[in-house]
């Protein structure tokens, strides 16, 4: 089987993309990353990159006159390696129709909450604000909203009297870095479909041979 090419996107520590290198590793998911891109010309995901030998790339995007000049600057690097997929793991830039048409229902995000609820920043903390008693992360496609693309897969975590942000942040990141790798691979198997409705409605993902129900992590 063809591995899939990935193209990662990035702006802090890179532990989401630590976690995909590590899967690649133990041949648990039949991909290669291509390229790693961050807009953020010092961050530690790069030295993870070059360290695991993946091209890395810094695309700083303040020198660009907007988000559009800068996504297509992005698109040119993706495609210059032959990125299949991108995935963004912790990429804290809103992307533009520029990427999102170039790479069609292939730009997947991990979020941390169970969307839609706690979109945007902050989620953990939005969780506990709220009271919430169960959260937890999603992998979805992107679309031109703000984290409302279709869902392809979540992961629930308890939320604990004791929690604070940061206590929370934690077992919701460990989740994080079991998932994406898991529905990355779905994809590599082709098994992760997108349905669109008639009339206009919400795309619908499928994945195939897989149960949805997730147990909640204490």
């Amino acid at each position: 089987m063809a591995l899939m090419i990935l193209g990662v996107l990035v702006s802090g520590s890179g532990t989401n993309l630590q976690a995909i290198l590590d899967a690649i590793a133990g041949r648990r998911l039949d991909a290669r990353v291509a390229v790693v891109v961050s807009n953020v010309p010092g961050a530690s995901a790069l030295a993870r990159a070059r360290a695991a030998g993946v091209d890395a790339v810094a695309i700083d995007h303040k020198a660009y006159a907007d988000r559009r000049a800068f996504d297509a600057a992005v698109v040119e690097v993706l495609r210059a390696r032959g990125v299949e997929v991108v995935v963004l793991a912790g990429f804290m830039r809103l992307v533009t129709d520029v990427l999102l048409d170039a790479f069609p229902m292939k730009v997947v995000n991990v979020h941390p909450a169970l969307l839609p609820a706690f979109p945007g920043v902050r989620a953990q903390r939005q969780a506990l604000e709220y009271g919430a008693r169960v959260t937890g992360c999603t992998v979805h496609f992107v679309d031109g909203g703000t984290d409302t693309g279709p869902i392809i897969a979540q992961a629930a975590v308890a939320v604990r009297q004791d929690d604070d942000e940061a206590s929370l942040s934690v077992r919701v990141v460990a989740r994080e870095h079991e998932l994406l790798p898991q529905v990355l691979q779905w994809m590599a198997e082709g098994r992760v479909t997108v349905e669109a409705p008639g009339g206009g409605g919400r795309p619908t993902v499928r994945v195939r041979g897989v149960v949805t129900a997730v147990a909640v992590q204490e």
